[in-house]
């Protein structure tokens, strides 16, 4: 939100109030936190003191090399609900101090000058170099024409310096220029709207800020000042926490230890994802012929997804399948878990008023309210739709009932779909603000969801597919894309929102392989599937019409089962991965910058990613094949060709079966070739393939799992001018050792190849 014309002149009808002296600043007893008192006009005598409005600036350390500021006009205002669930163990060194020209507040590696005669600040490095200030009006206190209170905060850039997150959003991945606004909306991904809005940044030069509310927020990134990120919430206070790296990958650690890390999640989810489309007409013997046509064209399916037309329409939510055309669901989903695939449900949090769920949740409150005591309806979606009040503890043990019935039945995952379009004008059983609700609402929602998957399935082994989300959501994953259209260009879009939800502390993501909205093109099918198997969960999903790979062509049945097959044989490196992701934060698909952070040709790339730290995917966005992508510093390796590039801009042509997926020199990657589904050891029959760099030694963890307990072994990989060798002494027998196209078998948890 812009709250000034150019750079001298504050916006008709809106006062401001920026600091301008600091006059007093106070440590708290254990000197951890410190308060600083900033009127907003100069004092040169006393009289000066005299209606003269001073904000507030609480400073505190919740972790080390991380500082909250809390700005504040009016600080007797009631504090309204909710907020985000913090974790704060407080920093392990904390410095508070002040002397008659500064004032210095630090958190382990992070320091926060304050200036006392300007009350300007500059957060700082251990070297004194600054990572980001707020100068002259950095700070304000604003009301608008119609009495509307805003807190703001402008954060520097410097030259050159580019701005990653935001949340899921599918414009440029480089927020420089935009505006961006924090409220979560049904839109698709062609807007410059979004599903899940994330409060948090980050910069290529080494720190992020984290906005603390739920609320609307409003970014405008280089926009308003163009030298600045200014963030702005309604109200008297604002509270936001800086964070240093150094690295973007400390960040994201930081980040998310803060709000939450991505969990675990079990060995099925990453293969293939079936479903029966949206709005297609199906049933049971449907179903069963989608999963049997898989199995006799020899591609592996891992789990299969009924969309909203298990239930009955105009039902949605009542949890009861439609016994016309599902007359068995207890027997269907046996015979599926026979076949090695599990099952997943549509659900939403709305109940339609001719569900019998609905009568039951109005008598006993478990509704959204309106200000007179009825329970707020709606015609969006279904007609005279109500909304869940998950703020109610009873009507959260409620809805679960209904869903712990359905996993009784064998149900293995759900769908956990919409919540984003949540009214304001309503009243909630907690007295929660329904503005600060709105884009917290899912987030309540997808707990319910995936607490009782967890008491259900346990720790490791719940999945949701899950559309919106809030700061946090990433403990409750996997989140997909939302809808998208059947064109090159919407798969463009859903390349920069996927880089964009990594960039914002999500750890996990999937889309609508080959589009949402339409029919995708026979060429459109397969490279949509390309990337969709190269991401860390793969679906394929419509709207009109179904996407198995029949219903385009052989050559798309056949490169669906490549990819799915390639995706597998890495599972054993996926793996590797996916343990960074829960024990770090760091995502599994992620932006360059975090390989690369001294690479300046990264920061704005938008249409190619890292699979992890040696894998990068290019998707092929164009009809004709054309790709252009950047390679940064170092030899790469197309796993696919085996040809050969170095750095720099890249343009290549791939038919159907290629693409750029290119691997670092000094990469190692284990394989499982032939392997037919996700279960079983990842241990057993590697296939270690090195890439060799530069000379010197790498240690890699296998693990034979995705579980917590899962065995690890330590393979050593040695790389000299004339030879490459490996040992894994707790390697099962039988694995082997590939470079540059030799491969020897190993003996004695030893394998080694001369070079040359």
């Amino acid at each position: 939100m812009k709250f000034t014309e150019g750079y001298w002149r504050v916006r008709e009808g809106f006062t401001a109030l920026h600091p301008r002296v600091i006059h007093d600043v106070r440590v708290s007893d254990d000197a951890r936190s410190m308060t600083v008192f900033a009127p907003t006009n100069p004092i040169e005598h006393r009289g000066m003191t005299l209606s003269n409005p001073e904000l507030t600036l609480s400073l505190s350390a919740p972790a080390d090399d991380v500082i909250a500021v809390t700005v504040e006009h009016f600080t007797g205002r009631r504090h309204a609900t909710p907020d985000f669930e913090l974790n704060e163990p407080g920093a392990s060194r904390v410095t508070a101090d002040a002397d008659d020209a500064a004032v210095i507040f630090a958190s382990g590696d992070l320091s926060l000058v304050l200036d006392r005669a300007t009350a300007q600040f500059e957060f700082r490095r251990p070297d004194g170099s600054v990572l980001t200030g707020s100068g002259f009006k950095g700070v304000g206190s604003l009301v608008g024409p119609e009495g509307q209170e805003f807190v703001h905060q402008q954060l520097s850039l410097g030259v050159g310096e580019t701005v990653i997150g935001l949340g899921e959003r599918f414009g440029p991945v480089a927020k420089n220029g935009q505006v961006v606004d924090m409220w979560n909306d049904d839109s698709g991904t062609s807007s410059d709207r979004s599903y899940k809005n994330i409060p948090f940044y980050m910069t290529d030069r080494g720190y992020g800020v984290f906005v603390d509310h739920p609320e609307e927020a409003s970014f405008e990134v280089g926009s308003e000042k163009v030298g600045r990120v200014q963030f702005s919430v309604p109200g008297q206070r604002l509270t936001y926490y800086v964070i240093l790296g150094p690295s973007p990958k400390e960040v994201l650690t930081k980040y998310t230890a803060l709000t939450g890390r991505p969990p675990r999640l079990p060995h099925w989810s990453y293969g293939l994802w079936l479903t029966t489309s949206f709005l297609t007409d199906y049933d049971a013997e449907t179903v069963s012929a989608f999963i049997d046509g898989m199995a006799e064209r020899d591609i592996p399916l891992s789990a299969f997804h009924y969309d909203c037309f298990w239930m009955r329409e105009f039902q949605w939510c009542d949890f009861e399948w439609d016994a016309r055309y599902f007359p068995d669901p207890v027997a269907r989903i046996a015979d599926h878990h026979d076949k090695g695939v599990r099952v997943c449900l549509w659900i939403n949090p709305y109940i339609g008023a001719r569900s019998p769920l609905f009568e039951e949740g109005k008598e006993k409150g478990y509704l959204l309210r309106l200000e007179d005591g009825g329970v707020y309806q709606t015609d969006f979606w279904q007609s005279g739709m109500g909304l869940v009040d998950f703020t109610n503890p009873e009507a959260r043990e409620w809805y679960a009932g209904y869903l712990d019935r359905l996993l009784d039945q064998g149900v293995d995952a759900f769908k956990t779909d919409f919540g984003e379009s949540v009214p304001t004008d309503v009243v909630y059983h907690d007295g929660s603000d329904p503005q600060r609700m709105h884009n917290y609402y899912t987030h309540l929602y997808n707990r319910t969801v995936h607490e009782l998957l967890e008491r259900r399935k346990g720790k490791g082994n719940a999945v949701l597919f899950a559309r919106s989300a809030t700061a946090g959501g990433q403990t409750m994953p996997v989140h997909w894309g939302g809808d998208c259209e059947a064109t090159h260009v919407a798969m463009a879009e859903t390349v920069r929102g996927g880089v964009s939800l990594a960039s914002s502390g999500f750890g996990y993501w999937a889309h609508d392989i080959g589009g949402f909205e339409g029919k995708p093109s026979n060429d459109l099918y397969k490279r949509w599937v390309a990337f969709g198997l190269l991401s860390s969960h793969s679906r394929l999903h419509g709207s009109h019409s179904v996407r198995v790979p029949w219903e385009f062509d052989e050559e798309a049945v056949d490169v669906l089962r490549e990819f799915t097959t390639l995706k597998l044989s890495l599972l054993p490196t996926l793996a590797m991965i996916a343990e960074d992701t829960v024990t770090q934060g760091v995502p599994m698909m992620r932006h360059l910058l975090l390989e690369f952070p001294d690479d300046p040709g990264v920061a704005r790339l938008d249409h190619q990613y890292m699979l992890g730290p040696d894998l990068m995917v290019a998707p092929v966005l164009t009809p004709d094949g054309t790709v252009d992508y950047y390679l940064p510093a170092g030899g790469w390796t197309n796993l696919l060709t085996g040809a050969r590039a170095e750095r720099g801009w890249q343009r290549e042509v791939h038919d159907v079966h290629t693409l750029p997926l290119m691997v670092r020199d000094g990469a190692v990657l284990a394989f499982q070739d032939g392997r037919r589904d996700t279960e079983g050891s990842l241990l057993e029959g590697l296939r270690l393939r090195v890439f060799p760099g530069e000379s010197g030694t790498r240690t890699l963890t296998l693990r034979s799992g995705f579980e917590a307990d899962a065995q690890e072994v330590e393979a050593t990989v040695t790389v000299t001018d004339d030879a490459v060798e490996v040992t894994a002494l707790g390697l099962p027998e039988g694995w082997s050792l590939e470079v540059e196209r030799a491969l020897v078998p190993s003996v004695s948890g030893v394998a080694r190849i001369q070079r040359g």
